[in-house]
């Protein structure tokens, strides 16, 4: 498939931008396309160690001063429907990615009202915002590209995963706030012609990733001598993905917004993809934690002789899990020649070292 965007002097607005998925973007932008204009914004909640997202924005802004790029941050919430509007009349962004949201399955049960603001209040802000760019005759928004999830196939018992796939029942609060992005974003597609992409992720990993993962979780608890607790008795998979291979993928589906059409009825062909981004390549848990186990101990986190079978302990499923998840990946090799290929050894090998090296082990 051709691209119809050059990311060349686009303005990239580039929400949840201290976020493990957001920052990694920015970096990739700002090395290979220049010049570019990327602006961010992030509320900086307190979910996790923000720290760690301070560090993220700090690798932005230095790579942001040795490239012809700039990088603008806004710290905020996109949820504040006027703070939205403004950054909309100032910047103009040309590209919308929308990567803000709370995350996490089992913080939903919890924590419940948090989904509601940033999921689903915050993405209908962006799509007012992004339908009233084209006001006046402007050009307006030319891509949305927005974070959706595996989440949102639920208990699916046919894998892999495709976006062929009936995807309306799903099991966890998470899950449901981003299947209603989906809808959202084609109500907006056909009522409005925002280019809208979608995009699936399944279980992204990596060097400052999310500490409420499992892998960085474990990697805490094993290092404090603390038990780790493997879900569904270790017979849980996922398909983990790691981090470049997404923003990989991203920068390409970016460069690609779905073609305007007009249909019989006068109304607009809804402008509208969603694509799954997935290792294609599912992982017993217990078998991730033991290639895990092994690149901890040769980065020297943990010691060689480190008794691993003492610290680990099988233990039901949790409410609002999956006991698999697993990408079918062909349309996006279809349309855009890309397939996420990077080993777990290889992206946990990365993870083990950085591990090491930030938290000066």
């Amino acid at each position: 498939m051709s691209n119809n965007i050059d990311l060349q002097d686009e303005t990239i607005l580039i929400t949840g931008a201290a976020g493990f998925i957001g920052a990694n973007l920015a970096l990739r932008l700002l090395q290979s396309v220049q010049p570019v204009k990327l602006i961010g914004i992030d509320n900086m909640n307190d979910y996790y160690d923000v720290s760690l997202k301070k560090y993220r924005l700090r690798q932005i802004e230095a790579l942001a001063q040795r490239v012809s790029g700039s990088f603008q941050f806004v710290e905020a919430s996109i949820s504040d429907k006027a703070v939205v509007q403004v950054l909309f009349q100032i910047y103009k962004p040309d590209i919308v990615v929308n990567l803000a949201a709370q995350a996490g399955v089992r913080y939903s049960i919890t924590n419940p009202d948090v989904y509601i603001e940033s999921n689903l209040d915050g993405f209908y802000n962006m799509l007012e915002a992004c339908r009233h760019s084209y006001d006046g005759g402007a050009k307006g928004v030319e891509h949305l590209v927005y974070a959706s999830s595996s989440s949102v196939y639920g208990s699916n018992k046919k894998v892999p995963y495709s976006t062929e796939d009936k995807a309306d029942n799903p099991v966890s609060l998470y899950a449901a706030t981003k299947k209603s992005n989906e809808l959202l974003a084609h109500a907006y597609s056909k009522l409005y012609n925002i280019p809208s992409t979608g995009l699936r992720f399944f279980t992204v990993y990596g060097p400052a990733g999310r500490p409420d993962m499992a892998y960085f979780g474990f990697t805490d608890k094993l290092r404090k001598g603390e038990k780790i607790q493997i879900f569904n008795y270790g017979n849980c998979k996922r398909d983990f993905t790691y981090i470049d291979d997404i923003v990989e993928g991203m920068t390409r589906v970016m460069q690609h917004a779905p073609e305007k059409a007009t249909e019989e009825d006068g109304l607009p062909l809804p402008p509208y993809a969603v694509y799954n981004i997935g290792n294609s390549h599912p992982e017993n848990l217990l078998d991730f934690v033991d290639v895990l186990q092994q690149e901890l101990i040769r980065a020297g986190v943990l010691p060689e002789t480190y008794d691993f079978e003492a610290h680990k302990e099988l233990v039901p499923m949790q409410a609002g899990d999956v006991p698999v998840t697993y990408a079918d990946t062909s349309a996006l090799e279809r349309d855009f020649g890309f397939k996420p290929d990077t080993s777990l050894r290889d992206g946990l090998r990365k993870f083990s070292e950085w591990y090491k090296e930030y938290y000066k082990v």
